[in-house]
């Protein structure tokens, strides 16, 4: 385990309970938060990354540190052949996340990033009806993620500084994009992107743009972390076809359909609900929610089979890096500049959202 914040510690819950896995060591460069780990429960921990891989005889690590750190410690692990699941962002540099995938694949190895969503059984099942083709042909895609995370101008973490965690963008606006191209496929290209920073001054809080399709289908991101209408971060898509719709958050994935379709046998016109809890398989340890333990789960049979082109690979992921980047060109070509827009800091309950 390289990192122990609170995905990594996360993470380390998982894996230490995964039947088929043993946690061998872990790092981080916080001695206290180590040290506690090691007394308590046993784990051995390092403060040197160079020095846990040389010392440690593993089969695959998990990166769980700050996004800017991903490429050179995933780099490392990988030269020495062992197989990787990295947080997302995968990289913020398109250029590093190609020799990645490069280099991943040179040497046949397992890759992952922890795109949870799609183990989340609704977003599963969405995927599912749009690629179905009872919808018709789709020619919309709408992707929205709000959530309380920075709600004052003071005190920001590595998420809100522009070369650790990349804003709302990368940090938050990736797991939208994601969810976008697992269900609908993805864009070739944006146009109208609004980057806003409400309290913080280096990246922006809240992001919007549209999506355009090689076959002229059309789509919307509609991204705001300062919004404190919501308890937690919640994100949803929802497509339209010539036959239907079809929308999906954490809770359930309702369908609407105008005729029934033999592509989704049991569906009836009109509209039909299926439940999260319905749709999702029970895992064998539980924390946050049950498609944390199942990413994990999946990497450790990837691993076991040497599944190359599993769900989320890097080459995947790299997707929506590559969309992030298309939004940041977009950005800064209309701004001449940086592309973030900021102002001066809102009082709690007055934040404005461009999308209802």
């Amino acid at each position: 385990m390289i990192g122990l914040g609170k995905m990594g510690l996360s993470h380390v819950s998982i894996v230490r309970a995964h039947p088929e896995v043993e946690l061998v060591a872990a790092c981080d460069t916080m001695a206290y938060l180590t040290d506690v780990l090691n007394k308590y429960t046993g784990l051995k921990c390092y403060a040197d990354l160079d020095e846990m891989l040389a010392n440690e005889q593993l089969d695959a690590v998990v990166v769980s540190t700050p996004s800017k750190l991903h490429a050179g410690m995933v780099k490392k692990a990988l030269e020495r052949n062992l197989h990787v699941f990295c947080e997302k962002p995968f990289v913020l540099d398109v250029a590093d996340g190609e020799q990645l995938v490069q280099l991943a694949a040179s040497k046949q190895l397992v890759t992952q990033v922890g795109y949870h969503y799609r183990f989340v059984g609704a977003f599963q099942e969405a995927a599912r009806v749009a690629r179905s083709g009872a919808l018709g042909e789709i020619h919309h895609v709408r992707a929205e993620a709000y959530g309380p995370v920075v709600l004052r101008a003071k005190g920001g973490t590595w998420r809100s500084a522009k070369n650790e965690g990349g804003g709302a963008l990368y940090d938050y606006a990736c797991h939208a994009i994601d969810l976008v191209n697992f269900v609908a496929g993805v864009p070739a290209s944006v146009s109208g992107v609004v980057r806003h920073g409400v309290f913080s001054r280096d990246v922006e809080d809240e992001v919007y743009c549209s999506l355009h399709y090689a076959n002229g289908a059309s789509g919307q991101l509609c991204v705001n972390w300062s919004d404190e209408s919501f308890r937690k971060m919640s994100t949803k898509v929802s497509v339209w076809g010539t036959k239907g719709r079809v929308t999906a958050d954490r809770q359930e994935c309702q369908i609407y359909l105008r005729e029934p379709s033999d592509a989704l046998p049991g569906v009836p016109a009109g509209w039909s609900v299926r439940y999260t809890t319905d749709l999702t398989q029970e895992v064998w340890f539980y924390l946050r929610g049950e498609e944390y333990s199942a990413q994990i789960d999946y990497f450790v049979q990837s691993c076991k089979q040497r599944r190359l082109d599993g769900e989320n690979s890097f080459r995947s992921a790299l997707q929506a890096d590559r969309v992030v980047s298309m939004i940041l060109a977009e950005s800064q070509a209309v701004a001449g500049g940086s592309g973030v827009t900021s102002s001066a800091p809102q009082p709690k309950g007055l934040l404005g959202r461009l999308f209802n």
